[in-house]
């Protein structure tokens, strides 16, 4: 059974490695790492890059969607938990960071591409009920920022010639 697994295991990683399958990859991976489970898209956006020099924005681009795509999953992830502990009668006690959140309102958002913070800052403006589509949109919009800028200088720092 576990030869199969690692088959299998193999298998999928041949298949991502695929440059006719890169965009995919980057989308599942920024997807996923937007979660609240620990996984990091930049280097993967940056390899495909660092390959394919000439994708450069299609693959930024990719991994803001994927990554605001992971982060509204987190936001409806907070939302769906603040309806089950109201249900169940309990109510969390107000930290000043959520008071800090509701002040900002969905522009707090913007910083959802924090490394720690970032991730639960969305499933908490869920928790929060702050609205939906401004808090997508602010997510987006730092996603985006950081791509570029994360891929740009690492594209800078090691260019495809370089590397060899």
């Amino acid at each position: 059974m576990e030869a199969g697994l690692t088959a299998l295991l193999h298998q999928v990683l041949a298949a991502f490695s695929l440059p006719q399958v890169g965009l995919p990859a980057i989308f599942v991976i920024a997807l996923v790492s937007a979660t609240l489970l620990p996984l990091g898209s930049e280097p993967a956006v940056y390899a495909y890059v660092h390959l394919e020099p000439a994708m450069f924005w299609p693959a930024v681009l990719v991994a803001t969607a994927g990554n605001t795509a992971g982060g509204a999953i987190s936001w409806w992830m907070g939302w769906g938990a603040e309806r089950a502990v109201e249900r169940l009668g309990h109510r969390a006690p107000q930290a000043r960071a959520l008071d800090w959140l509701r002040r900002f309102g969905p522009r707090a958002c913007l910083l959802s591409w924090l490394p720690v913070v970032g991730d639960p800052l969305c499933a908490v403006a869920g928790w929060l009920r702050l609205p939906f589509w401004p808090c997508l949109g602010w997510m987006a919009l730092g996603k985006l920022l950081r791509y570029t800028l994360m891929t740009a200088a690492l594209v800078h720092l090691f260019p495809a010639g370089a590397v060899g």
